[in-house]
């Protein structure tokens, strides 16, 4: 790995605290886990709330979900930069130079607040009847947080998912009905640091570390292992 750049982001973050073992076989080596069922309708929805809300932003208005739960905040009005944050092969990025490695995130928006302080805006659309804020979600939040603090810009240390359920009450009529809810949860960018040299260090190594317990996939390589058919 000496001689290969190093670039994580929240997602490569996610698969080191899953599964060492994973991250390092992917990581080194480009063996990724099996992939799961693409959400191509989840993106879909992700590029038609990002021209929505670049539409609010560019008429300095504020979009209805912020005004109809008393967010007291305004769309980040750089829509460059936002552009740049937004974009998969730039992001918003932290190079350290102890580690000799990038941490990188793609921002789906932002928020920016009367005291100038910022914070991330996610959006997430789902099936579910209720919105659920699982622990990848709180990663994402927190490294977008640390990367913003390290750009110098003041956080609120609070971030935002905006959630667009399927209201599945109202049936289909050529269309699919949503409804929407934002949740505000409380970011922690201290302990991402930590993550991220952890994660670097792993790479580093000759050799990868053992599954974790919890890996699905290192469980089913040890059942395969063990079938007496494979072993003829």
């Amino acid at each position: 790995m000496a001689d290969k750049v190093i670039q994580l982001s929240p997602n490569s973050l996610n698969l080191f605290l899953e599964c060492a073992h994973c991250f390092w076989l992917d990581k080194n080596l480009g063996i990724k886990r099996p992939p799961a069922y693409p959400y191509a309708l989840n993106l879909a929805v992700d590029e038609l709330l990002k021209e929505e809300f670049d539409t609010y932003r560019a008429k300095k208005l504020s979009p209805p979900l912020l005004e109809e739960n008393n967010i007291k905040a305004h769309l980040f009005a750089n829509q460059k930069l936002l552009n740049q944050w937004r974009n998969n092969l730039a992001g918003i990025r932290y190079f350290d130079k102890e580690l000799g490695a990038t941490l990188f995130g793609a921002v789906d928006d932002v928020l920016e607040f009367k005291d100038g302080k910022i914070a991330p805006l996610d959006y997430k659309s789902t099936g579910s009847t209720t919105e659920k804020v699982y622990d990848r979600f709180q990663l994402q939040l927190d490294t977008y947080t640390f990367l913003m603090e390290k750009n110098g810009y003041q956080t609120t240390h609070k971030g935002y998912l905006a959630f667009y359920l399927v209201d599945k009450s109202r049936g289909f009529v050529d269309r699919i009905p949503f409804r929407k809810e934002i949740v505000e949860i409380e970011t922690n960018p201290a302990d991402i640091y930590e993550i991220f040299k952890d994660a670097v260090n792993v790479l580093k190594q000759g050799s990868p570390p053992p599954h974790s317990q919890d890996c699905q996939f290192g469980r089913w390589l040890e059942k395969a292992k063990g079938l007496s058919i494979l072993k003829k």
